[in-house]
């Protein structure tokens, strides 16, 4: 027997921001419900980060939108009016089912006061990319503390994000999925094929690091490795593609 369509909405970052793995897995994840007859919205922002917040050059996509996808801009992640106008508006909607996206606790007072608001229309499910950021500043945990008590139930795609939420909450049900594999990019290529499409040498060996350059995620310390005389003999390129 099938099961009912259900009207699910997910509140998270799409189409026109900028497709980072955040947007892409939102978007993704609502095809996927579609694809098992569920009715999917989602509910985006209209103003993300602050620019002097955001550290990259452009939070704005150039790209085509993602086709067959209902995608509503609406939520201003500095603006607590708009936090309750965003509530109301996803209230009338009638959902059955509400899928936040966190990953940082700059989102916390907004998408936590949206969930208090709208959680007794329907179940309000988080999935947690972080829980402790990897840059952690003071009132970080406060944060994070608010958004917890404010949904229902969780999914963590990795066992430390699902041991980080143990130690805000041990009541609520947790679930761990591991991140699935993207299969929205085309058809793999071959390494000989990838190399002349990039206009890069086959026999040589690479080390890619891709995405924002953030402090954390050790650049500098590949550098210093690329530097070593024994690296440098085993044929090994660096290619940083990245902001």
């Amino acid at each position: 027997m099938e099961s009912a369509k259900k009207k699910i909405i997910i509140i998270g970052s799409a189409y026109p921001l900028r497709g980072g793995g955040i947007s892409t897995f939102n978007e993704r994840l609502a095809k996927a419900f579609q694809e098992q007859g569920d009715d999917v919205i989602i509910y985006t922002f209209s103003l993300q980060y602050p620019y002097f917040f955001f550290p990259g050059t452009t939070q704005y996509s150039k790209e085509a939108p993602p086709e067959k996808i209902n995608i509503k801009i609406q939520i201003n992640s500095i603006n607590p009016i708009n936090w309750i106008v965003s509530a109301i508006r996803i209230s009338n909607e009638k959902p059955d089912l509400i899928v936040i996206r966190y990953w940082i606790p700059y989102m916390a007072p907004c998408l936590g006061t949206i969930a208090r608001l709208i959680r007794s229309k329907a179940p309000v499910v988080a999935i947690t990319d972080n829980i402790i950021p990897h840059e952690e500043r003071t009132g970080d945990r406060l944060l994070t503390r608010y958004f917890i008590k404010s949904v229902d139930r969780f999914v963590a795609m990795s066992k430390t994000v699902l041991n980080d939420l143990a130690l805000f909450d041990q009541k609520k049900i947790k679930s761990y999925y591991p991140h699935p594999l993207y299969d929205n990019f085309g058809n793999a290529v071959t390494k000989q094929e990838a190399c002349q499409l990039l206009n890069i040498e086959f026999k040589q060996r690479y080390i890619l690091f891709f995405g924002f350059i953030r402090e954390y995620k050790g650049l500098d310390l590949l550098l210093k490795a690329m530097s070593n005389f024994n690296v440098r003999k085993m044929n090994v390129k660096l290619i940083i593609a990245g902001e």
